[in-house]
């Protein structure tokens, strides 16, 4: 008997030292951050069996192989999303288009219109009306998508043009749009309409609950007419209902031939989620001019466009020369971006940060006020904006350059959800932008407001920021 529980300890011990091992070797293999790489092999080291089932449900990026095996198989030849007049930047922002241009691998591309669309009292009607105009194609990507008032609205819509003939695409979060159960779901599946949900499993090994979420939102119409910004589909979004839980959005209507990425886009997230391919002049038609705006899109994730968003942001903050204003519903940028924010305001960049007084989610919240005494030290103008909670998400730089989109500036945002977002070279835009940022907030944040809060208060917003990957 001795010998048995030596021989099988033996065994046991040899066990874990085969899974820590395991671990250890996937993790210098795949983790660039240090932080997360140290923090896996400690787990594992301490409770090897447990941090195994941890690691395997949150540790492996299955997306980003996926994605790859994906882009082996259909080559991403990039469809009709580098078609269109491209556009030569000039001036104080030529690196950073250069930049973009390398790290998106899409061109600028001239000949669009955009249009400003304030909360969905403007932009759903706007988009319904495109969806009842459209002939041959409708692709819709929303990481919310309720089946309330306003959502069944968008549920006839898209009904009514798949039975006219339109091939009609709908993809919706799993997590986002209902976990076990959505409603939006089967409601457009029991009106024929093609609509899957993104990485959505009920086994927490298949789909990790928190991270990998597609946060886009994407409306495109017969490849000519595209739809992109904050805005979700609910009936929270219209203001003219006055309820506590309205939320406040910008939402844009792009026409020209940027419209192909946005198409490109969704068409990557679709063969990811159903492995059908959308290709063809159904999707990508002949672009036509709309205007004489140019834009790109800057598509991030956890695939292969790992912080794309973030490194974009990066560069227009260091090439920043005047003014730089961000409007953010979650302000929670990681150590890169708080030093390019913190450098840019030192070398006398004027920078005006408008976050919500309160959003929906306390304790991101509670989290940030905890993340802004940098800011404030090098010279940042915080704000907190009026009520309602608005959801926009909008940076603009020195009147020129703005970037528009669905990314919010949290870590979640930049590093682990599927975003999309925008870049447009136009001074009138960027105006309009600017004045609506300005606009909104309500009271300015200083130095003396966080010096005179209660010590219980900075430590519990303290310990709430120690949780800062994960909000």
């Amino acid at each position: 008997m001795p010998l048995q529980l030596s021989l099988s300890d033996l065994l046991l011990d040899a066990l874990r030292l085969a899974i820590v091992l395991a671990v250890v070797v996937h993790v210098l293999r795949t983790k660039r951050d240090t932080a997360a790489a140290t923090g896996w092999i400690g787990m594992v080291l301490l409770m090897p069996f447990a941090g195994l089932v941890l690691y395997l449900m949150f540790g492996v990026n299955r997306v980003q192989r996926r994605a790859r095996r994906l882009a082996h198989k259909h080559g991403w030849s990039g469809r009709g999303a580098l078609t269109g007049e491209r556009f030569r930047v000039e001036g104080d922002f030529a690196p950073l288009a250069r930049m973009v241009g390398r790290l998106t691998e899409w061109p600028l591309l001239r000949g669009n219109a955009v249009d400003v669309l304030h909360d969905g009292d403007e932009a759903y009607p706007a988009m319904l009306d495109a969806i009842a105009g459209a002939t041959h194609s409708v692709l819709l990507c929303s990481y919310i998508f309720r089946a309330d008032e306003v959502g069944m609205r968008f549920v006839t819509a898209l009904a009514a043009a798949r039975q006219r003939g339109v091939e009609v695409r709908v993809l919706v979060d799993g997590i986002g749009s209902g976990y076990l159960y959505s409603p939006v779901a089967q409601q457009l599946r029991r009106q024929g309409v093609a609509c899957a949900r993104f990485m959505h499993s009920v086994w927490p090994w298949r789909m990790p609950f928190i991270n990998l979420r597609n946060h886009r939102k994407i409306l495109t119409v017969d490849g000519r007419i595209g739809f992109v910004g904050g805005l979700n589909i609910g009936q929270e979004n219209l203001l003219r209902r006055r309820s506590r839980q309205t939320v406040a959005d910008t939402h844009f209507r792009l026409r020209g031939p940027v419209v192909h990425q946005l198409n490109e886009a969704f068409a990557r997230d679709w063969s990811f989620t159903c492995g059908e391919e959308l290709d063809g002049p159904l999707y990508f038609p002949a672009p036509d001019s709309a205007g004489d705006v140019p834009a790109r899109v800057v598509a991030s994730g956890p695939d292969n466009d790992l912080e794309k968003i973030e490194f974009t942001m990066l560069q227009a903050v260091a090439l920043a020369r005047r003014r730089i204003t961000v409007m953010t519903p979650y302000f929670l940028p990681d150590e890169r971006l708080v030093s390019a924010l913190c450098l840019a305001a030192m070398r006398g960049v004027e920078i005006d940060i408008v976050a919500p007084e309160t959003s929906n989610h306390r304790l991101i919240d509670w989290a940030r006020d905890a993340h802004l005494q940098p800011f404030l030290d090098a010279g940042c103008r915080i704000w907190l904006g009026r009520r309602p909670f608005n959801h926009s998400k909008l940076l603009v730089v020195d009147g020129v350059w703005s970037f528009i989109g669905s990314a919010n500036i949290d870590l979640r945002s930049l590093r682990l959800n599927f975003e999309i977002n925008m870049e447009i070279y136009d001074t009138a835009l960027a105006t309009t932008l600017d004045t609506l940022i300005r606009s909104w907030p309500s009271a300015r944040l200083t130095h003396h407001a966080l010096d005179k809060r209660s010590l219980p208060v900075k430590l519990r917003n303290a310990a709430i920021r120690l949780f800062l990957p994960y909000l």
